[in-house]
């Protein structure tokens, strides 16, 4: 971007398609579970982000006078139309291709649903959003095993106790346990039901959004006879999200197995 900004003094170019930077940000976040830091350049939430009333007063009359490059050189698109429960088809699939997110029909039409049901019970999409719903479907992992339901007790005075009920290969397995909290409680039943004899090196939860409605991104590692997986999951439910990025990591740990080892 040194060379793309001040082209008038460093005469020299590249093949590079800046405008793939922030999307190809977002997706490498995904892949590795690293959250990018806010101040992080050109890509970070507060890069092109003004708080100081002097900065907000000088971008608005002369974007330039803070701000060397625009976001959209780098991908950040500014449209600023909200997606909600009432957005159709064509606005969900034109947001995912600013984004930098093209998906087949199948894909797109799952995608779609989870959008829909996501917008049942979170008012405003974000792209932030949108990236965390849709990065299932651009990862082929055979899924072996899937949460179907998940139960649980927790408060101060009773101790926390998970219900799950998995479907593995097609068929519904249940199991329960009790833990020190309701995420302990619900890894403790699903590895009873998995027969997961691995440990957990991993556990990391970020906010996706804003808001007390936000999305809950959860990133899981475990390992198991010296092999390592990694699963990533989001939920309005943070312990929903928890149960899925487990059961992520043991999907993408199973392909690791041997047939007679089981999930």
């Amino acid at each position: 971007m040194a060379l793309y900004v001040r082209r008038d003094r460093l005469p020299y170019t590249t093949g590079l398609d800046h405008a793939q930077i922030y999307p190809s940000s977002k997706l490498l976040s995904h892949i590795t579970g690293v959250t990018v830091q806010p101040n992080k350049a050109i890509v970070g939430a507060n890069a092109f982000a003004h708080e100081a009333g002097i900065h907000q007063d000088g971008v608005l009359k002369e974007a330039s006078t803070y701000e060397i490059m625009t976001p959209e050189t780098v991908g950040i698109v500014r449209n600023r139309m909200v997606l909600g429960k009432h957005s159709g088809r064509h606005a969900f699939r034109s947001r995912l291709e600013e984004l930098g997110v093209l998906l087949g029909k199948e894909s797109l039409d799952r995608a779609f649903e989870a959008f829909k049901a996501l917008s049942d019970r979170k008012k405003d999409i974000y792209d932030e959003d949108l990236l965390v719903l849709v990065k299932g479907e651009q990862e082929d992992i055979k899924e072996v095993c899937a949460l179907e339901s998940i139960v649980v007790a927790s408060g101060t005075q009773a101790t926390p106790k998970a219900t799950v009920v998995l479907r593995i290969d097609g068929e519904p397995v249940s199991g329960e346990a009790e833990g020190i909290g309701a995420i302990d409680a619900t890894f403790k039943a699903i590895v009873a039901i998995c027969q997961f004899k691995g440990t957990l090196a991993h556990f990391k939860i970020n906010a996706v959004s804003g808001g007390t409605d936000a999305q809950g991104e959860v990133v899981v590692g475990i390992s198991e006879n010296g092999k390592t997986s990694r699963g990533i999951a989001s939920d309005t439910d943070i312990i929903v999200a928890a149960a899925r990025a487990f059961i992520h990591a043991l999907n993408r740990l199973s392909s690791y197995r041997k047939p007679e080892e089981g999930i």
